[in-house]
């Protein structure tokens, strides 16, 4: 019997700690969000908990089986502005309107995932401008270590040193060097707060849907085209930009299916998360691109974990301090981000198009209520058939110049 390769069959510290960096952003980035959109519905403690729940569980199953099915670090997560489309329109809505919304968003989600639509659009955007968007969804998070710094300065301080020090000596470690600095300093201010934390176990809420013309108008279609163009066009994105190739059809079809089973519980929007899996896809998750699914399977044992013990969610959320999360975020994507960058602008040819998808996603424009990744897509791809038009006649205009001169001669 032939043995695996040792790398293939022990989970290394780095893909560990990527696995957990990556839920734990995740959740502290936009947990407060779940928790007003849930209010909103006049959900009580109860009712969140089981959110929290059937999130958790959802999303844990989801990444842990699509990263080993396709070999590729897959992570989902929930959408978080679908939590805040629902956050901010969701007053006068029932919960059980609600979860028959959620359904039906769920359902068109399995149905661009089954006819393959949404796949056959993906694969037109050029390696360039994807890469750019992917630089542009990510650049806020990298201004974030700096900007934190106003009132952050020597916790920020810390972590970065401590980040660049490891990144010379032991690469793969870098991260785990900066939340180990970041936890180190904080405790030494006396700011992190672990002794109000409680574990208490979710119970699942059952709410039984219920249709109305105001909530599919309102909820489900918003809810919708939101997370496909918030969510999975930069998850996908993000994936593409790293060179993988996992076929999203079956990614969206299986992420809607959850969705449409755990909706009753709470469930109101799974996809393919984009910031976050960016921390599962880079070199500090693991050295061998073919082995950094490993760190996707970790964030969703511990998304699992999550579910179980949603009840303890928030307390677990206030004992972090908010500048060390965010320093954090960014400090892990760090090389994403240059590797975007370089990426997008490698071929002179397609140079500008890629920089106006970047600056486009960058700046937060989002006119409608769309987000700013898919004016970005937008704009690059005008700018790319455009200047691909003026090289084509420039061409065709040089060759009947060579015509004519031949004719002549």
């Amino acid at each position: 019997m032939q043995l695996r390769p040792r790398a293939s069959r022990v989970l290394p510290v780095s893909s560990l700690v990527a696995g957990a960096i990556t839920t734990l952003v995740g959740v502290t980035s936009s947990a407060a969000i779940v928790f007003q959109a849930a209010r909103a519905l006049g959900a009580g403690p109860a009712e969140i908990g089981s959110w929290v729940l059937a999130l958790g569980v959802g999303i844990g199953i989801t990444s842990i089986t699509l990263s080993l099915r396709h070999r590729a670090p897959v992570v989902t997560a929930w959408s978080t502005p679908g939590a805040a489309l629902l956050a901010a329109s969701a007053q006068g809505t029932s919960m059980a309107e609600a979860v028959g919304a959620f359904l039906v968003a769920a359902a068109l989600t399995v149905l661009v995932g089954v006819t393959g639509w949404f796949e056959k659009a993906v694969d037109l955007i050029p390696a360039s401008i994807a890469s750019a968007l992917l630089g542009g969804v990510l650049l806020r998070f990298g201004l974030d270590v700096f900007t934190t710094m106003r009132t952050q300065f020597w916790l920020v301080l810390a972590m970065l040193v401590g980040y660049l020090v490891c990144k010379a000596l032991v690469p793969r470690y870098a991260v785990l060097a900066a939340l180990v600095a970041g936890v180190a300093f904080a405790a030494a201010r006396g700011t992190l707060h672990f002794e109000g934390v409680r574990l208490a176990t979710a119970v699942p809420v059952l709410t039984w849907p219920d249709w109305s013309a105001h909530a599919v108008v309102g909820i489900a279609v918003p809810l919708f085209v939101i997370t496909m163009t918030s969510q999975n066009l930069p998850g996908v994105v993000t994936l593409r930009a790293h060179g993988y190739t996992t076929p999203v059809s079956p990614v969206l079809s299986w992420t809607g299916l959850a969705n449409l089973v755990l909706a009753p519980l709470g469930c109101f929007g799974i996809n393919l998360a984009a910031i976050t899996a960016a921390l599962c896809m880079g070199p500090d998750a693991h050295r061998d691109p073919g082995q950094r699914y490993r760190a996707a399977v970790v964030s969703g044992v511990f998304y699992l974990l999550l579910g179980v013990f949603g009840a303890a969610l928030g307390s677990v959320l206030g004992a972090f301090p908010v500048a060390l999360v965010a320093a954090l975020a960014g400090i892990g994507l760090l090389d994403t981000i240059g590797g975007s960058l370089a990426n997008a602008t490698a071929d002179p040819a397609g140079r500008t198009a890629a920089l106006i998808a970047f600056l486009v996603t960058a700046s937060g424009l989002a006119p409608f209520g769309i987000a700013s990744v898919f004016w970005g897509l937008v704009a690059g791809l005008a700018a790319h058939a455009i200047s691909r038009m003026s090289r084509l006649r420039e061409r065709g205009t040089a060759g009947d110049v060579q015509l004519v001169h031949s004719g002549e001669s």
